[in-house]
């Protein structure tokens, strides 16, 4: 493993508002380059009560603003919501502003409903033009082609970093296919990691962006002095994740000792399995559990995420997992 990274979604917690969810952001992305993340992702999602994130671009440019070295990106814009070109002239800017700084990975589901999802766009295009989409979009990053009819001002030349997000062996067969590196989602989708990453290793070909497969997969983490204080602070994630699949979406709940009498059995099976590519527990339990991980899926980075309810006992999880991968990276 490479690098350990962060992917916040910027959670609104229960009697706080979307200034607190952003004060808290800002937050933990000092916090998180002092404890040595390589990266720190924002994700776009719309028409969540419980996601901040739902302007990403400018979020991650705030980001970037207020750290001085540490990476900052999305994990990810989904691209249907939006113009490849718009795209390109966002991250370009973010990019000449904060060089070598910016990443940008991109998803193919609209990381909403579809009534939003027809808000954003205003109409439903039939087909699937994500790997054009993708392809038009990195394109506008090369170098200046003065015969092109359309350039991304600023962007040209910026040779932003693109990355494919996935949950499935769409993502894996198409960040094989351009040679692009791959980000699977097994933080809250992880039925299909073991398949889709065989695909991506195994298909990968080389490109102008990558000579090798490179993979980084996505874990929760739920970090604390006890493994019982640990387990305290997953439970807001358990009882937001069981909301949202009975359709009561909502802000980040408060946690609770006893999580299963706010959920029903059915339904807690469902979110264990979900968000089972986790680590949750004192350092001791939380080394064991990544290293688990690392050893079964050898990626080339981890990036960790967690909804947790208390702003400074989130950092302190997040620093805790720091210390811990620090000495399994080394």
């Amino acid at each position: 493993m490479q690098h350990f990274s962060l992917l916040d979604l910027s959670p609104i917690p229960e009697g706080g508002s979307a200034a607190d969810a952003l004060a808290g952001t800002v937050a933990l992305a000092r916090a998180a380059e002092r404890a040595g993340y390589h990266r720190y992702w924002l994700a776009e999602h719309h028409n969540m009560p419980g996601i901040a994130s739902a302007a990403t671009s400018l979020l991650i440019g705030h980001v970037a603003g207020a750290t001085e070295t540490m990476r900052v990106g999305a994990g990810g814009i989904m691209l249907p919501n939006h113009a490849p070109l718009v795209v390109a002239e966002q991250f370009g800017t973010l990019a000449t502003l904060y060089p070598g700084r910016i990443d940008l990975g991109l998803g193919r589901a609209p990381g909403t409903d579809m009534a939003t999802a027809r808000a954003l766009r205003r109409y439903m295009a039939p087909e699937d033009s994500f790997p054009q989409d993708v392809q038009e979009l990195i394109s506008y990053f090369g170098e200046a082609d003065p015969a092109a009819p359309v350039r991304a001002i600023p962007g040209t030349g910026t040779h932003v970093p693109v990355w494919i997000l996935g949950s499935s062996l769409y993502g894996a067969q198409l960040a094989a296919y351009l040679g692009l590196p791959y980000a699977f989602a097994s933080h809250f989708a992880p039925a299909m990691l073991e398949e889709a990453l065989d695909v991506y290793r195994r298909t990968f070909r080389p490109s102008e962006h990558l000579d090798k497969p490179h993979v980084m997969i996505a874990a929760g983490v739920f970090a604390a002095d006890s493994d019982d204080e640990a387990a305290y602070l997953r439970s807001s994630q358990l009882i937001a994740f069981a909301r949202i699949r009975t359709g009561q979406r909502g802000k980040l709940p408060r946690p609770t000792h006893d999580p299963e009498s706010e959920i029903p059995a059915p339904v807690m099976a469902q979110v264990q399995q979900s968000l089972s590519c986790s680590a949750t527990g004192a350092p001791a339990t939380l080394r064991r559990q990544l290293a688990g991980l690392i050893e079964t899926w050898k990626p080339d980075e981890l990036m960790i995420t967690g909804m947790i309810y208390d702003p400074q006992a989130r950092i302190r999880s997040f620093e805790i997992a720091a210390e811990v991968l620090t000495d399994l990276r080394g």
